[in-house]
């Protein structure tokens, strides 16, 4: 190659900045033919060179390194780059079937099979397009990644022990990532690990300062492993430290199921530890928070759950509260307790040598109503019902054996009203309400008959 080519291309692809003022490897490009395999020649009145037989090259001064088939390099200072292009710096390494560097953005575009790998923490992108911008000195201060075509990213997050943990597989329609640590993802977006999956229509994940993520639209978020659990909702905002996941907000028509739970409410929040559920709240507005369990439903204007090491130890309730354990089967009644407050502490128990989140006790206050249905001991008899009201009221349930009533106290300006079999009202009458009776003094406590 003469010494005319060299200077042609060093002048066609020279950056118009002070270099002396930048780091060196954020300034701009001045492109060196370090070899050409074949042949160089320059066209249109020395405007555009084209190189060919194997092409390696570098940016002047900078640990910057290209590589491909063949160059053509034009007068705007834009070159292209065909044939098995490789693309080194010290942020990031690319190779593609042909890139075309464009010099009034700094912008590297890399087309046909192209892969990408983070030098600093390894994350890869795969897919058929692909642009990077460099960090540049009065260009942007930090660099960019474009990927169009349904990218497939292998995504790690930053390990401050110099670890290589387990990537985030994110695939989406289009991709942006700025710098290491943020991604945003649009289009059919999932994102995968060996202990979440969540789909949404969008993404956008911190694995940096923020450490936090969204999905949005119609998000489903999937925690896997021994405490799965699935959440869905308008939006879903998740909070993280360091590689795990510690929270869950779901927005908007929230849905969410963990266990025995099926749980739907305006708002579902799930505080999570060592990938464990420990906690999930719900709030209401413009539909009040239900909670439906093999055994139970609870419905309030906001409800907690208490779940420390997988297990179930309280419920609680807040603002038209109610709680309603299984309905009978035979006489389409169900046991239910209702207060401004209610809340519901639940004991280990043995079931067929299984543990299991068994009710211990009920507690209601402010305005607190009861209802308990008693089976017959006759055949064919119908139920007594009882049906009782207080400032507060406590049900406490039988310690061993079939789940049931040992115990019901109601205090504060007590009433009720005991329906005793052949008296009971038929299913169809609905349940008791109103002041169906009173009765006398500031409290009373009363037996239940085991259901």
């Amino acid at each position: 190659m003469t010494r005319a080519g060299l200077v042609l291309i060093a002048l066609v692809l020279s950056a118009r900045t002070t270099a002396a003022q930048l780091p060196v490897d954020t300034q701009r490009c001045r492109v060196q033919i370090l070899f050409v395999g074949d042949s160089g020649r320059s066209v249109n009145s020395g405007q555009e060179y084209y190189a060919g037989g194997g092409v390696r090259l570098k940016c002047l001064g900078q640990n910057i390194t290209m590589a491909s088939d063949s160059v053509v390099a034009y007068g705007s200072g834009d070159v292209d780059f065909i044939g098995h292009m490789r693309y080194r710096d010290t942020t990031l390494a690319v190779d593609a079937d042909r890139v075309t560097y464009r010099k009034s953005g700094e912008r590297w575009e890399a087309r046909g099979n192209v892969v990408s790998r983070s030098i600093t923490t390894g994350s890869t992108i795969r897919g058929p397009a692909l642009d990077y911008l460099r960090r540049v000195g009065g260009v942007r201060d930090t660099f960019e990644v474009l990927a169009t075509g349904r990218p497939r990213v292998e995504y790690f997050a930053r390990d401050s022990a110099g670890r290589k943990p387990e990537p985030y597989v994110i695939v989406a329609d289009r991709l942006h990532a700025l710098g290491e640590d943020r991604v945003w993802g649009g289009g059919r977006v999932t994102i995968d690990r060996s202990d979440l999956a969540a789909r949404a229509d969008s993404l956008r994940l911190d694995t940096g300062a923020g450490n936090d993520g969204t999905l949005i639209g119609r998000p489903v978020f999937r925690g896997l492993g021994t405490d799965s659990f699935s959440v869905s909702g308008s939006r879903i905002d998740f909070r993280l430290q360091g590689r795990d996941v510690r929270a869950v907000l779901a927005s908007d028509r929230a849905h969410a199921v963990r266990g025995e739970w099926d749980l739907v409410a305006d708002r579902i929040s799930m505080a999570v530890q060592h990938q464990k559920v420990e906690q999930m709240f719900a709030w209401g507005g413009t539909a009040q928070p239900t909670a439906k369990g093999t055994r139970h439903e609870v419905r309030g204007d906001s409800l907690a759950f208490d779940t420390p090491n997988q297990r179930l130890s309280e419920v609680r309730i807040f603002g038209a509260g109610w709680v309603g354990g299984e309905v009978d089967s035979a006489t389409r009644y169900r046991d239910w307790m209702a207060g401004d407050t209610v809340i519901a502490t639940f004991a280990q128990r043995d079931s067929a040598g299984k543990a299991r989140s068994a009710l211990g006790a009920v507690h209601a206050l402010h305005q607190a109503r009861s209802f308990h249905v008693a089976p017959s001991t006759r055949s064919g008899k119908p139920p007594s019902l009882s049906y009782a009201r207080g400032d507060s009221i406590t049900v406490t349930m039988t310690r061993s054996g079939k789940e049931g009533v040992e115990r019901v106290d109601v205090r504060g300006h007590a009433d009720g009203v005991q329906m005793e079999p052949g008296t009971a009202p038929t299913a169809s009458a609905g349940l008791p309400g109103g002041r169906a009776g009173a009765g006398t003094g500031a409290g009373a406590s009363q037996r239940g008959t085991p259901r």
